[in-house]
């Protein structure tokens, strides 16, 4: 409630606001010996909320459907089976809240915390009864953004900061993704 409250006055004294929707694609991978190394390609889509409050400083909020794609490492012994799924695909809403700098009009940087709530585990992730993946991660991003009148082209990068394996093992699952994608303010 308090954030909420405190979002509609800053909203109110704010010198420019916007409303628009985006999309693009994820290039992720999960650190763990279980998982291959490299990228693996899948989607964002949501909204957004820009607030400036000076010339230079503002907030941006979203909300993000956000597919997370990695595929299970096959050649090493594994403690945890995936019940010979190779695809391993977990969604999540994700909720950034970005501070925002204006190198100029055409150029603004990013940096900020990142919330996801998991929405949907893989159906093959179970190891004795109990999930792999934790219901939710904590992570940080940065990116830059052209800002084209209403058309938006960005690029970021984000570092998960949680562990999100949910298995009582000791080892940790951070995943690491790169984030490309076009918006378009709407309002």
């Amino acid at each position: 409630m308090f954030l909420l409250s405190a979002a509609v006055v800053s909203a109110a004294t704010a010198q420019n606001v916007a409303i628009g929707i985006k999309g693009g694609a994820n290039l992720t991978k999960i650190d763990g010996m279980k998982f291959k190394e490299g990228f693996n390609t899948s989607y964002q889509a949501g909204g957004f909320l820009e607030v400036d409050f000076t010339d230079k400083f503002g907030l941006q909020t979203e909300v993000l459907f956000s597919q997370s794609k990695v595929r299970q490492d096959t050649s090493l012994s594994q403690v945890i089976h995936f019940n010979h799924a190779n695809d391993i695909k977990l969604d999540y809403l994700a909720i950034p809240v970005l501070l925002r700098y204006h190198v100029s009009k055409l150029l603004t940087l990013h940096v900020g915390p990142q919330f996801g709530i998991l929405i949907n585990k893989n159906d093959n992730l179970l190891t004795n009864g109990q999930q792999a993946f934790k219901n939710g991660d904590f992570s940080l991003l940065g990116g830059v953004q052209l800002n084209l009148s209403s058309f938006r082209i960005y690029g970021r990068y984000n570092i998960g900061l949680s562990n999100i394996s949910d298995v009582g093992n000791s080892q940790k699952w951070k995943y690491q993704q790169i984030q490309l994608g076009i918006g378009f303010k709407v309002l």
